[in-house]
């Protein structure tokens, strides 16, 4: 499968027109909903983060923008392009961090990020996997079986395997699962670096502190709603104040 033929450039895009548009999305499952007329719209250089309790939808809600999950109605478009009809050529310019890691347990951490740097039509492989293993930290697990780290490593090496076709655009689903506190900061450098070079992020988590520090607007997912949305830092801070996050717990 080549997932490079005739992609988006997302270079031509101007600071004012957006990376992603969503509209009206919603997914059922049966008689319930995650996700309920969802609608949102993310910016070149943004750190843009989904807050929300566990089961509020935001799972779903990154699934479909990656293409893993078809939704029941709405609109997606990435870099002015409907996401169906382009859509490998649209994932080759996505890094996608889910719950799952998408690494093969047997294989070692190199195997696993060379497989992927074929997949994606990597120039310079073996440089640009070393160069990536430097960045989180991993040059002396390039030869460990995945099966063998701990879920903190595994995690870093998908966000390895995310970032070795320098994707514009990271889609990240509660990425400081399982991170000691020097990678939880190594994440956030990696972040605020992606965004300062031009890039988006797109980023769920209900860790309100690292939400916080990143965050340039948020929205608050509550069982598949937008609850509340803030464009500062500021505004986000005194949203999640315990008290107004309690309420919407409730």
């Amino acid at each position: 499968m080549n997932l490079t033929a005739t992609p988006p450039n997302p270079d031509t895009l101007l600071p004012s027109e957006p990376v992603l548009v969503v509209q009206d999305l919603t997914k059922r499952y049966g008689w319930k909903s995650a996700l309920a007329g969802v609608s949102f719209v993310v910016y070149p250089r943004e750190c843009f983060v989904v807050f929300g309790p566990n089961g509020a939808g935001k799972t779903t809600l990154l699934r479909i923008l990656a293409g893993l999950t078809r939704p029941s109605r709405g609109t997606i478009s990435w870099f002015g392009y409907a996401f169906a009809a382009g859509a490998s050529a649209i994932r080759a310019q996505l890094g996608v961090v889910m719950h799952r890691t998408m690494l093969d347990p047997e294989l070692t951490v190199e195997e696993n990020l060379d497989y992927y740097a074929k997949l994606y039509g990597v120039l310079n492989r073996r440089e640009r996997i070393y160069r990536v293993a430097a960045e989180l930290d991993l040059d002396d697990r390039l030869r460990d079986r995945v099966r063998q780290l701990s879920r903190g490593l595994q995690q870093r090496v998908a966000l390895a395997r995310a970032l070795l076709h320098e994707p514009p655009v990271l889609l990240l689903d509660e990425p400081d699962t399982g991170l000691d506190r020097a990678s939880r900061e190594r994440l956030i450098g990696l972040i605020t670096g992606h965004c300062a070079q031009g890039g988006t992020v797109l980023m769920t988590t209900h860790a309100q502190e690292l939400g916080t520090r990143l965050a340039t607007r948020a929205i608050f997912l509550d069982r598949g709603r937008i609850a509340w949305s803030a464009s500062s830092s500021e505004e986000i801070e005194r949203r999640l104040q315990p008290t107004t996050y309690g309420q919407v717990l409730g």
